[in-house]
């Protein structure tokens, strides 16, 4: 099958092509034929699967089927696509001005962190199409800025992490003001009973689309090397020493710990960024420009900062902390390896990560295998006391501990 199967318009397949997009994606040859005929769709489909793409080309292809782009007010927008993050929002505006650029449609994205005149400029003239954030979104209704009048598409993008953010009252607001006629897509890595309420709320009998979870994308190398807590530092030095890691993104467990990092890769004359939920969006939005042109080796991010960091050709994912919640650890190392590229994933486990490793490799259904890193012994002692966290790690790896002594 190619994109040419779905009957696109002339000028959505002239930026198709132009894309590079040639055979629909799993997500993308399930979900546009039935989003293209007006039903509503509940779609399970990770980051990284092409999903973006899945909604955006039938939204685009309807907007251009009604040729009145003219005809619609001021203050208005035809299509709400909802985000949980600033990043993620920027990622889908981007898209989506290429899919519209041999068209007179418009696009703008709306999030927190900057201000809030140009945002207002843009939707002040009309818009086809909005992708925001549901906190920022709000600021703006409540100034009158946003017009669901002429609304005729709603999407929830990442469903599960907008409600783990704690976005659902803000949600449920937003579709209270939206026209009862419309479609909705909802998206979501997990159907969780959360999700499916909400989905209950707001879709009239959609269709169900899900793409069967690959666990880990076998071009992924995966290696664990056991380090104690006090040399985690060296050991990821030593493993920047390889050449061969050209793009490496650092997940760090919280925005001291990367703050930390980046400043010790620094002082090595590592060119390295760092993105977390303290820095401003500039600084955000700069930080991944800079990794996505090279100009920055290394990227340091935190869990809930990474949500939307889609960059082609990392070549390695490093686990400098362990995820908190397991289930993670595959989101996080599926950043790598993309679009049958080969890469390559390392975690540092200490002493204390050990009961998080079985659960990852319980998910995986594989043992993972391990490696020493030369220079570091795996059992020496911790020359510090342990932080907060670590007692939380401790504490979790003893409770699960006493069930399997319990069975022998």
């Amino acid at each position: 099958m190619s994109f040419s199967n779905f009957g696109l318009d002339a000028r959505l397949q002239k930026s198709v092509a132009l894309l590079g997009f040639e055979q629909p994606t799993p997500i993308q040859a399930a979900t546009i034929p039935v989003a293209l005929t007006g039903q509503d769709i509940l779609g399970s489909a990770e980051t990284g699967t092409g999903k973006t793409a899945a909604y955006l080309i039938p939204v685009i292809q309807k907007m251009l089927a009604q040729n009145t782009p003219a005809q619609v007010a001021p203050h208005s927008l035809r299509v709400l696509v909802l985000v949980p993050t600033r990043e993620l929002a920027l990622q889908v505006a981007e898209q989506a001005q290429a899919l519209v650029k041999h068209t007179d449609l418009r696009v703008a994205a709306i999030y927190g962190g900057v201000g809030m005149v140009n945002q207002e400029q843009q939707l002040k003239r009309r818009t086809d199409i909005i992708i925001a954030t549901p906190g920022r979104l709000q600021d703006h209704m409540s100034r009158g800025y946003a017009s669901f009048k002429d609304l005729q598409v709603l999407v929830l993008d990442e469903a599960d992490r907008m409600l783990d953010v704690g976005f659902l009252p803000a949600i449920r607001r937003i579709v209270r003001e939206l026209p009862r006629e419309r479609q909705t897509m909802l998206f979501s890595a997990t159907l969780v009973a959360e999700i499916l309420s909400l989905a209950s709320e707001v879709t009239r009998k959609p269709a169900r689309i899900a793409v069967e979870k690959t666990v880990t994308p076998q071009a992924i190398e995966q290696t664990l090397f056991t380090v104690p807590e006090h040399q985690k530092t060296e050991a990821l030095h030593k493993l920047l020493a390889d050449n061969e890691m050209e793009s490496v993104l650092v997940f760090a467990r919280t925005k001291h710990r990367a703050d930390k990092i980046v400043k010790h890769l620094k002082k090595a004359n590592i060119r390295a960024d760092v993105i977390h939920g303290n820095r401003s969006q500039n600084q955000r939005v700069a930080a991944l420009e800079a990794f996505r042109a090279g100009k920055a080796r290394v990227l340091v991010a935190t869990d809930i900062a990474a949500r939307g960091i889609d960059v082609e050709g990392i070549s390695h994912v490093v686990n400098y902390d362990m995820p908190m919640q397991a289930e993670d650890y595959v989101h996080r190392i599926g950043r790598t390896g993309r679009a049958q590229a080969v890469g390559s994933a390392y975690t540092l486990v200490t002493p204390l990560d050990e009961a998080q490793v079985k659960k990852i490799e319980r998910i995986l259904s594989q043992k993972l295998p391990r490696r020493r890193i030369e220079g570091i012994d795996p059992n020496a002692l911790a020359l510090n006391q342990p932080d907060a966290e670590a007692i939380r790690r401790y504490v979790e790896a003893q409770r699960q501990r006493k069930p399997a002594m319990a069975s022998r």
